[in-house]
Formats: C-alpha cells, sequence, structure tokens
C-alpha cells in the first residue's frame, strides 16, 4: 500500500495496465469530417465502432471526432494509433 501523499506522476516510460479486450477512443483531429470518417473506414474497417463528433475549432478549420472501438491486444491498439497517425486526413490523433 502506497501511503505517499505525494505520488509520482505517471511517466510515459511505464506501460500502463491495460485489460484486454476493452473499449478504447482515439480522437482524431483533421480538416474535413467526411475526410477523418473515411480514413476510420480504412483503417478500421466495419466492424462496431462508434464515430462521435467531438468538436470543431473557433474557426472552424479543424474538427475532432471521437473513435470509439473495441480493442483485442496491445499490438492493435498501437497499429490503429499509427495507421490513423499516417493517414492524410488525419492532422492528429490521441
Amino acid at each position: 500500500m502506497n501511503l505517499d501523499p505525494f505520488p509520482k506522476p505517471f511517466s510515459c516510460k511505464e506501460k500502463p495496465d491495460i485489460k484486454y479486450p476493452c473499449s478504447w477512443v482515439y480522437k482524431i483531429i483533421g480538416a474535413d469530417e467526411e475526410a477523418l470518417r473515411r480514413a476510420v473506414i480504412t483503417v478500421i474497417g466495419e466492424k462496431d465502432l462508434l464515430i462521435t463528433k467531438s468538436n470543431t475549432s473557433s474557426g472552424g478549420k479543424y474538427i475532432s471526432l471521437n473513435l470509439e472501438v473495441v480493442i483485442d491486444d496491445d499490438e492493435t491498439r498501437l497499429k490503429y494509433y499509427q495507421h490513423l497517425k499516417n493517414h492524410a486526413a488525419v492532422k492528429v490523433v490521441m
């Protein structure tokens, strides 16, 4: 039991403890909502997923979507992230 009143913050070097399968949410940002939606289908396919609009920038130049999908393992989670990140329609993936 950790009784330290000031626990150390999570380090990016530490691997998170994720129990698979699990529902995972990616936030994707780009300039065109339809292009982002097509990117998701290209990368992940038409399996069970949920895409919801998250936000639009104040100037309307960028839009963000939340993509929720069930992930079976670490390899798949990271593969989806990399493929989304490398897609021309996607500016940022979180």
